[in-house]
């Protein structure tokens, strides 16, 4: 079995962030370990509050788990200030870590912006250089690159600059636009298109969070960036289209449905 790492902020409704990291690796085959960034208040209908980690528990956390056990691949989400991607940079420098995903996770569904402005440099600065793959949504990718992105061809502008600031690959997901899910994959090569069938569902709590996971867990097992994105896009689709009516607000995601279909339960209320 692989080992995967989740550099992110927990979530205390288990929808996103650590939580649901730890939900994908566990459901693609492989083990889930964690290094916290910071602790959120947090349930379907919004973020209430958040608590940061400082860079040195970031760094312990993260020098220890590499000294004692191998690490397949390493997903960064949350990362909120100056000081803890520096220390995230270092230490997966220090330590030669590969198969990094980066999802810039800047503003919550709710609207709470879970990245300092003046840290979006930083994270470009030090974290796209050792991605495999980033994973940005129209808005990040519109703070990342200052354009405004309205259509696949803007989304495929943007794939390209996002490139040249040091990411190995990059998918610009389409998400937030009418019409199908497309997201644009661009390799450094080639542009491509993954299509799907959007889901019309409120319930998309932590959609980012997972697909970004399960890149890494599917890079862990040996898959390479091209066909590791392919599958995960494949299993969000799964975990979208059953996702659970949970809460008031954005339901989360439904990460276990296979498992969950198995034993006959087929949905949480």
């Amino acid at each position: 079995m692989k080992n995967v790492l989740s550099i992110a902020g927990s979530d205390s409704c288990g929808g996103a962030g650590i939580q649901a990291d730890l939900k994908t690796f566990s459901a693609l085959g492989t083990y889930g370990m964690t290094v916290i960034t910071a602790v959120t208040a947090q349930n379907t209908t919004g973020v209430f509050q958040v608590r940061e980690l400082d860079g040195d528990m970031v760094q312990a956390q993260i020098n220890c788990l590499f000294e004692d056990i191998a690490v397949s691949a390493v997903k960064i989400g949350m990362v909120s200030s100056i000081e803890v991607i520096a220390a995230i940079a270092d230490c997966l420098r220090k330590h030669k870590a590969g198969n990094i995903v980066v999802d810039p996770v800047m503003v919550s569904k709710s609207g709470c912006h879970l990245l300092r402005p003046e840290s979006k440099n930083a994270l470009i600065q030090n974290l796209f250089p050792l991605a495999t793959v980033v994973t940005p949504n129209l808005f990040e990718a519109e703070v990342i690159t200052g354009d405004k992105i309205d259509g696949i061809a803007a989304m495929e502008k943007a794939a390209l600059k996002i490139h040249e600031l040091g990411a190995g690959n990059v998918i610009v997901k389409g998400g937030h636009l009418t019409g199908d899910a497309i997201d644009v994959v661009f390799d450094g090569k080639k542009l491509d298109h993954l299509k799907g069938k959007r889901i019309f569902t409120p319930n998309t709590h932590g959609t980012g969070c997972t697909f970004s996971s399960a890149i890494a867990a599917y890079l862990a097992k040996g898959y390479g960036a091209a066909e590791a994105i392919r599958k995960a896009k494949e299993y969000i689709h799964i975990a979208i289209a059953n996702s659970l009516p949970l809460g008031h607000g954005a339901g989360p995601t439904h990460h276990f449905y296979e498992l969950y279909r198995k034993a006959g339960v087929v949905a949480v209320r």
